[in-house]
């Protein structure tokens, strides 16, 4: 073998190594690079300083950990660490290692129907979270991933074109969303993944955090794989009142859990947020909502003028597209009346004084005993607010729109005999979510409202004057349980049923101020299944109708204030006749 090939083969092979080293070297500096690239994407993000080394590396030792309150998908709220996202294919990652948590674990029956709801509108299809399943060693061959490293909410708006949606299914559902959770604070970060744009009402979700909310088209302009540190994926339904007839025509939920004192601090906090102050002259006006495209008040100058005269009070006209909402909310605060045709608008009577009126106004063929969410949230325990819903019973008073498209109302698009039954029709009948026609037809028609019918039914709610002077909302604070009940022997035995008892009043009522206290007792024989109930003003009674002698008897009793406010049962009292 010559010296030249030798020589030769020595060469290429310590090319090689200098090649090999090379493309060694060039990889780490392409790695290296892509990390920088994708910190320096992390702190544009965020103001957040981060290690992106250690937190890739965190990720790929601990993976994703989750842990959620609530049994029922409906119900639940997740609490996440490390949960990733796939701009490219728009699914959540879990990533799985040894040191990963899933409560609950529930296998398949996560997909049954999903793992929770994504907004405050129970059990929608459209409205379902899930994610995928990855081990972290797939991290190896995707996309380097980009941290966000505030605390997130994972959620979905529900319409943020619709402002009764945006207070009713996302501006009070996110703000006591983030009461339960510490964490979720002033600094967090709302991540919206419905895919709508901002919408009308953005800088209403902007007053819930000091950062900019995320839309799901600013998650791709991110990174192809985006890393929330720590996030809470979902919504309470708490503070919801109305379901709005996806499954079964709509009316209020069947357990309504939140009061009017909620409500209210809600709307204290935007007040306070938006810097809004209000008029403290104590003189009452007037706010008429009017509406400018559909559902118009034909004679609304007619109507303003009459308010005005009927009631001496100044009346104010007001729009969703001429005012900002700040001045709304500004003159809504201060008024002694809203009236307003039905419509989203309506929501913002959350803003009103308690003691003021809401009245509102539905077209010919709508019963509004079927559409109630503003009388419902008018009603709410501590609003303390007074409705009058008036309804167009002419239909002579009323401008449908068949030629219009079918959804602002029109019916051209149906069959003849269709069109018929519609138009004939005087009450559109229960129905669901959210295309019928007839209903559409109804609600979008235009109408002459017949002033003196209107007053009537005002003065029919509320009197002859309007509150003028502000009223504090009246306390939900309910008694706690009677103390020291007990039976008391007869004084001679007889042949006559008597059962006596006395119990003392509840000991938070000596720091309430109360207009009425009464008391509940239930008194059932030992063994039968029927009760007999009595209300009482005393703290002692002897019972005799229906009470046999020598005889066990269980009592329960209860203190009731107000009318209303009913405390707990006391412990079971057993007691010998």
């Amino acid at each position: 073998m010559s010296i030249a090939i030798i020589f030769n083969a020595l060469l290429v092979s310590f090319l090689a190594a200098v090649l090999w080293k090379y493309a060694k070297l060039w990889e780490h500096a392409v790695s290296i690079e892509e990390e920088l690239l994708r910190s320096q994407q992390t702190q544009e993000l965020s103001q957040i300083k981060i290690d992106y080394h250690a937190a890739l590396q965190a990720l790929m030792e601990d993976g994703t950990r989750m842990a959620c309150t609530g049994t029922m998908h409906t119900e639940r709220i997740c609490r996440f660490e490390s949960l990733c996202y796939s701009t490219d294919v728009d699914e959540f990652v879990f990533f799985h290692s040894n040191a990963s948590i899933l409560l609950p674990n529930l296998g398949s029956r996560r997909f049954q129907p999903a793992l929770l709801d994504l907004s405050s509108a129970e059990d929608h299809s459209a409205q379902y979270f899930n994610f995928v399943e990855l081990t972290v060693d797939a991290l190896k061959f995707m996309p380097k991933p980009v941290f966000v490293p505030d605390v997130a909410l994972i959620m979905n708006r529900f319409n943020p074109d619709n402002l009764m949606h945006v207070f009713h299914d996302d501006l009070l559902p996110i703000y006591y969303t983030m009461q339960l959770f510490p964490d979720l604070d002033q600094d967090s970060r709302l991540v919206f993944m419905e895919g709508w744009n901002e919408g009308p009402h953005f800088d209403l979700y902007k007053l819930l955090s000091n950062k900019q909310p995320l839309l799901k088209d600013h998650l791709k302009g991110l990174g192809k794989l985006l890393c929330f540190t720590k996030s809470y994926v979902g919504l309470s339904k708490m503070t919801t009142w109305y379901q709005y007839g996806f499954v079964q025509p709509q009316r209020p939920k069947a357990n309504i859990l939140i009061s009017g004192n909620e409500i209210r601090q809600f709307a204290n906090f935007l007040v306070e947020k938006l810097n809004i102050t209000t008029d403290s002259s104590g003189e009452g006006y007037i706010v008429v909502f009017s509406r400018t495209i559909n559902r118009l008040i034909l004679n609304e100058a007619e109507l303003i003028l009459g308010l005005a005269q009927e009631f001496q009070m100044k009346t104010i006209v007001v729009t969703l597209d001429d005012h900002s909402f700040s001045d709304l909310v500004r003159l809504i605060r201060g008024a002694s009346m809203l009236v307003s045709m039905h419509g989203a608008q309506l929501v913002m009577a959350l803003f009103l004084s308690p003691g003021a009126v809401v009245v509102e106004l539905y077209p010919y063929a709508i019963n509004p005993d079927h559409y109630t969410p503003y009388k419902t949230l008018a009603s709410l325990p501590g609003m303390d607010l007074q409705y009058v819903a008036w309804r167009n019973t002419k239909k002579e008073n009323t401008v449908t729109h068949p030629n219009r498209p079918w959804e602002q109302g029109g019916i051209a698009h149906l069959a003849q005999s269709q069109q018929e039954r519609i138009i004939k029709s005087k009450e559109v009948p229960r129905h669901l979510c959210c295309r019928n026609p007839e209903w559409l037809f109804r609600v979008y028609q235009d109408t002459i409202v017949d002033i003196p019918s209107v007053m009537s039914a005002i003065h029919q709610s509320v009197g002859s004057k309007l509150p003028v002077k502000k009223i504090m909302a009246n306390s939900l604070i309910y008694p706690g349980k009677v103390r020291d009940s007990k039976c008391h022997s007869p004084e001679q035995v007889t042949n006559v049923g008597k059962l006596s008892i006395s119990w003392e009043v509840p000991w938070n009522l000596k720091y309430l101020k109360v207009k009425e206290v009464k008391y509940e007792v239930w008194i059932q024989e030992r063994g039968e299944n029927t009760y007999m109930p009595y209300i009482l003003p005393y703290q002692n009674y002897t019972f005799m109708e229906n009470i046999k002698p020598f005889t066990a008897y269980m009592v329960w009793i209860r203190c009731i204030i107000n009318e209303n406010l009913l405390g707990p049962f006391a412990e079971v009292l057993t007691c010998n006749t």
